[in-house]
């Protein structure tokens, strides 16, 4: 039964479980024969909850980093321009680098996310992203391991908020619009 506020659960938390599984597996394959610690970087406030049961799930070394970042400033309007809130606390060059992102919508906020960590010159970078809304994307983003593709709808729960609630929800819901 979804909480007050949810219209309904797009994404039980059996179907959360099976996924994480699934892509824990895939990038365990993909970086099974690196020679040094994958660098998992979340990007913060909403890959939190995913990224915490993810590298549960990698069956590797691996040392986790956060970033966080705006294009909003003081508005309600991107400005365009990206700010780093909160950066890395570690050097990614010439490491293997997993960016783990919560949702990619309209893809302009995390291309230029991706920009940002290529030109600090990782040996890999890869994209992984829980959600996916690709009929909302207006920057191109290449996903390298998605978890589940999703219609046009606002959702939360599990790491993804409206007005920084709903994040504590076991699995994702379709927001009311009433």
């Amino acid at each position: 039964m979804p909480d007050a506020g949810i219209d309904r659960v797009l994404i039980a938390e059996d179907e959360i479980a099976r996924t994480v599984r699934r892509l824990g597996r895939e990038i365990t394959t993909c970086y099974s024969g690196i020679d040094r610690e994958l660098v998992v970087v979340g990007l913060l406030r909403g890959s939190f909850v995913f990224l915490a049961d993810l590298i549960r799930a990698i069956r590797l070394p691996l040392v986790v980093d956060f970033i966080s970042v705006s294009t909003y400033g003081d508005g309600i309007v991107s400005s365009g321009e990206l700010k780093v809130t909160l950066d890395l606390e570690q050097s990614v060059e010439d490491r293997d680098v997993l960016l783990v992102e919560d949702i990619v919508d309209t893809g302009h906020t995390f291309s230029h996310v991706i920009r940002m960590m290529r030109s600090r010159r990782p040996r890999s970078l890869k994209v992984c992203t829980f959600l996916d809304k690709p009929s909302r994307r207006t920057c191109e983003v290449d996903i390298d391991f998605c978890g589940i593709t999703i219609p046009d709808a606002f959702v939360c729960g599990y790491g993804l908020d409206f007005a920084q609630r709903y994040r504590n929800l076991p699995y994702v819901g379709v927001l009311k619009t009433d």
